[in-house]
């Protein structure tokens, strides 16, 4: 039991690093700005629609960048499987970090939402301003990042990584995301 909870921290690691690679990609495109400007992109029916500037850049990178969209549902499917497999991490005995980790995680889910600048539109949570969400959702990502890391290695020091293990875990990665 102890080697397949320290598999599933593997796994959230690298799902972590996904999502902080996925996320990366996006930041080049993304604007924290809660000003109202006129969307101008390539999607017909809202040219013109005054919007949040956050939200006009996820509508760019949705349908104006190459690979845009499949970024963000990229960041977003690898999201909620790091969630996911938290809670799987905590009902195999991690609770030391699993309820952090799941606090921050969903801390972090929810600013981007925020940042965003969709969801939250017309919610008490909407007073809050742009980029205060996006800076947030950042350090959040960080915070699980770090616990992360910590936790794998506190769990690497007890039982030493083969390389077999380190290949099943990036296969069993890979393999639960293309199935989420």
């Amino acid at each position: 039991m102890e080697r397949v909870r320290q598999l599933v921290g593997e796994m959230l690691l690298l799902c972590f690093l996904a999502v902080l690679l996925s996320g990366g990609v996006l930041a080049f495109f993304y604007t924290p700005s809660g000003e109202v400007v006129a969307y101008d992109g390539a999607y017909e029916p809202l040219r013109g629609t005054p919007m949040s500037a956050a939200y006009a850049s996820i509508l760019k990178i949705g349908f104006d960048v190459r690979g845009g969209l499949f970024m963000r549902q990229l960041h977003h499917g690898l999201s909620v499987m790091l969630v996911m497999g938290t809670v799987v991490w905590a009902l195999l005995g991690r609770f030391r970090y699993a309820v952090a980790v799941l606090g921050l995680g969903a801390l972090g889910m929810l600013a981007g939402y925020g940042a965003v600048d969709d969801l939250l539109s017309g919610t008490a949570l909407a007073k809050v301003p742009v980029p205060w969400w996006y800076g947030l959702h950042l350090l959040a990502a960080v915070a699980v990042g770090v616990l992360l890391v910590i936790s794998s290695r506190r769990e690497a020091a007890r039982n030493p990584r083969s390389l077999r293990f380190v290949m099943l875990s990036v296969g069993l990665t890979v393999l639960a995301f293309f199935c989420l």
